[in-house]
C-alpha cells in the first residue's frame, strides 16, 4: 500500500471509481465530507447531511454518518465517487462536529484520523493526517482531475476554523488558501 505520510506529498491514481475511506477510534465525532468541481463548473458538497446520490448527479455518495456522541472505538465513514472523470476537482475535508458548532479548535493532533484511497483495479493510498495547526476543519486531500496525466491525489492536511457550516464556500476558502503556499 502506498503511503502519503506528510503535506505536499502528492501521486496518481488511475480510476473512474474511486472509495475513500475514513477511520478513527478517537472519541471525537469525525465527519468526511467532499466538495466538488465537476468539468462543466457545477459545485457542492457532499456530507452528513447531503449523502449524495452514487448512480445519478453528482456520482459521489457517503455511507453515513459515524461517530455521533463522540464514543471510543472504530469508526468508520466511506465516500464512493463512481464518475470521478467527470470531476475537476474533488476536495477531501475531516471536521469535528462539536467544535465546528461552537467555533472551538478540534482535537486533530491527538486523532488517529487515516483515510484510504482504493480503486477497482486494487490500487490502495493511505493518508494520516500531517498538521499540528490549530482548527476544527481539515482541508486533507486534493483529488486534481484537470491535467492530461491523470487525477493526481495530493495530501493537503491543511487545517482551519469554522464557526458553523452555511455553504460550501467556507470550505473552498481553506482549497483558496492552500494554493497560495509555497
Amino acid at each position: 500500500m502506498e503511503q502519503l505520510k506528510q503535506k505536499g506529498q502528492d501521486t496518481f491514481i488511475d480510476a473512474k471509481q474511486l472509495t475513500i475511506s475514513m477511520n478513527w477510534t478517537t472519541a471525537v465525532d469525525f465527519d468526511l465530507a467532499a466538495a466538488y468541481q465537476t468539468k462543466t463548473g457545477q459545485r457542492g458538497l457532499v456530507y452528513f447531511a447531503d449523502l449524495g446520490h452514487l448512480d445519478n448527479f453528482p456520482y459521489l455518495c457517503l455511507n453515513k454518518d459515524e461517530g455521533v456522541g463522540e464514543d471510543g472505538g472504530e469508526k468508520e465513514e466511506i465516500l464512493q465517487i463512481n464518475q470521478l472523470d467527470e470531476m475537476k476537482a474533488v476536495w477531501l475535508f475531516c471536521w469535528d462536529y462539536g467544535m465546528v458548532q461552537t467555533g472551538q479548535s478540534a482535537r486533530f493532533k491527538d486523532s488517529d484520523v487515516r483515510l484510504t484511497l482504493s480503486n477497482a483495479a486494487g490500487q490502495q493510498i493511505a493518508m494520516g493526517i500531517d498538521t499540528g495547526e490549530k482548527g476544527n476543519v481539515c482541508y486533507l486531500a486534493g483529488l486534481d482531475n484537470s491535467g492530461p496525466g491523470g487525477t493526481k491525489l495530493i495530501n493537503t492536511s491543511l487545517a482551519g476554523t469554522l464557526k458553523g457550516l452555511k455553504t460550501v464556500d467556507q470550505l473552498l476558502a481553506l482549497v483558496r488558501y492552500q494554493g497560495r503556499q509555497p
